[in-house]
């Protein structure tokens, strides 16, 4: 029976406005869409979100205190650089986390995870045979992500979220040497032998593709990109 205390009005979003435009920008960093030294200002970034200042300046807040952005004497904030070093550092980190994540995952994914992630899966190869870097990274950002979820330890989720938002615009490098066809891309990259671990439950291996996936994209990184010298 209808509801006649209804009158048709569409549910509130809940989400406050500040908590959307950092979660943006959080996204872009993760997945590859800003630039090592892209400079960005609150008022550009405002008029592309069609928002105020002040919700932009909070996330600009709130990723300078995880390292995700730099403050610039101007009042802007830059995308950083980072050394070769630190590069390596982080690579480390996340094939100790990204790897635990995928193990722990492998163990709790059912049916209907596993439909999603083979989704995503699918929607990588393809990016990497008829896309550009930019949707490459996206389906790669989505693909991993749908598995880490499962790992049912979200403080170990938001330390991935952390170090991807510093690792992020430096994958954007992976294209290198694949600029004819991108297509070459997938000789560095172990997704599909990711699902097939999954798909066995066996969780080791599954970790161990991840690691390897991680470990390829770095070395090919760092042996095509000049990385600049920082100064401690």
């Amino acid at each position: 029976m209808a509801d006649k205390s209804r009158i048709g009005l569409t549910a509130v979003d809940t989400v406050p406005l500040h908590e959307k435009v950092y979660l943006e920008l959080v996204r872009a960093l993760m997945s590859g869409q800003l630039q090592p030294g892209q400079k960005l200002t609150s008022r550009k970034l405002a008029k592309e979100l069609g928002t105020s200042d002040m919700p932009v300046r909070s996330a600009f807040t709130r990723l300078q205190a995880l390292r995700a952005l730099s403050p610039m004497p101007n009042g802007s904030v830059e995308v950083p650089l980072i050394s070769a070093d630190r590069f390596s550092q982080l690579t480390a980190v996340r094939t100790i986390l990204e790897g635990t994540a995928t193990e722990l995952a492998t163990k709790r994914i059912n049916g209907n995870n596993l439909r999603a992630i083979r989704r995503h899966c699918a929607e990588l190869t393809e990016a990497a045979r008829n896309g550009g870097i930019e949707n490459y990274l996206r389906k790669n950002h989505d693909f991993k992500f749908s598995i880490y979820r499962h790992c049912g330890n979200e403080q170990m989720i938001f330390l991935i979220e952390t170090v991807w938002m510093q690792v992020g615009p430096f994958l954007r490098n992976l294209h290198i040497g694949f600029e004819d066809d991108l297509a070459g891309i997938l000789g560095i990259d172990y997704h599909e032998e990711v699902v097939a671990a999954i798909e066995a439950g066996d969780g080791e291996r599954a970790r161990r593709a991840i690691v390897r996936d991680i470990d390829e994209g770095a070395k090919h990184i760092l042996g095509q990109v000049k990385f600049p010298e920082m100064r401690h």
